[in-house]
């Protein structure tokens, strides 16, 4: 079988041990630092369009795939498509996000059980009214390794959107001039007790239903929207670090 054009590599890449679990990261470099950092025997798959790819082993010595699914669900969609055709049957995303609750902090993880799911990518996939989940099992080795790991972790509902700006209701932009409809968003989803926003999640779970895979989502909270618009970065390395962490964990129950 041919190499997939957008993950660079197909089923023959894989060895005689393929893995069936991907740990997939929006950044580049967090996939490779996964990699590199996390993870013993490695093997470079593919480093085609800064869509990169390694397989390697984790401390207890299953393979694992740690992939780059790019910005935003379209991207995701792609890369996550052919993973399936390669043989993935869970992944994990390893995201970061923005608190919209007072008490989920920057620094902490959000496991995202569900999500409010506003995005284009998703309408291919399967209905708006389809649900967006989490797998079950998943999440709760998530919540299991956290918990284990002493990690600040908040398990709820996610509102997965396709912009980062508009989408989220940030006004300190290029465009301060928001439709209608989203103004007064980031409250109403606070009164429905959404966790955070983040950018995939939402079309990542309805894929995992739709396709059969199990999927599961931690992102480390890097700003706080109960304060202000902007990035905390001091905390992002941190909450990189912990969302990887207990992803890593959680693959290693699964």
């Amino acid at each position: 079988m041919a190499r997939h054009y957008h993950i660079g590599f197909g089923p023959e890449d894989l060895g005689d041990e393929p893995p069936t679990l991907a740990l997939l990261s929006g950044d580049p470099g967090r996939a490779s630092a996964i990699a590199r950092e996390r993870l013993s025997e490695v093997t470079v798959l593919s480093e085609h369009r800064g869509l990169n790819s390694y397989a390697g082993r984790l401390p207890g010595g299953r393979r694992v795939l740690s992939t780059t699914s790019g910005m935003g669900a379209p991207s995701m969609s792609i890369i996550v498509n052919e993973l399936v055709q390669v043989g993935v049957r869970t992944i994990i995303r390893i995201g970061t996000c923005g608190s919209i609750q007072q008490d989920v902090a920057p620094g902490a993880v959000v496991i995202s059980k569900a999500s409010l799911c506003r995005q284009g990518a998703a309408e291919d996939i399967a209905p708006t009214e389809y649900p967006a989940s989490a797998d079950p099992f998943v999440t709760v080795a998530l919540a299991g390794a956290a918990e284990r790991l002493g990690v600040d972790a908040h398990v709820g509902v996610t509102a997965s959107v396709d912009t980062f700006y508009e989408g989220q209701e940030r006004v300190e932009s290029a465009n301060p001039h928001l439709l209608r409809r989203l103004r007064g968003m980031t409250e109403e989803y606070r009164h429905l007790r959404i966790l955070n926003f983040e950018m995939e999640s939402g079309t990542l779970f309805k894929m995992g239903n739709v396709y059969g895979f199990a999927a599961g989502c931690v992102c480390g909270v890097v700003a706080q929207r109960t304060a202000s618009e902007q990035v905390v970065v001091s905390a992002t390395t941190d909450a990189v670090d912990a969302a990887i962490s207990v992803a890593l964990e959680a693959a290693a129950s699964l």
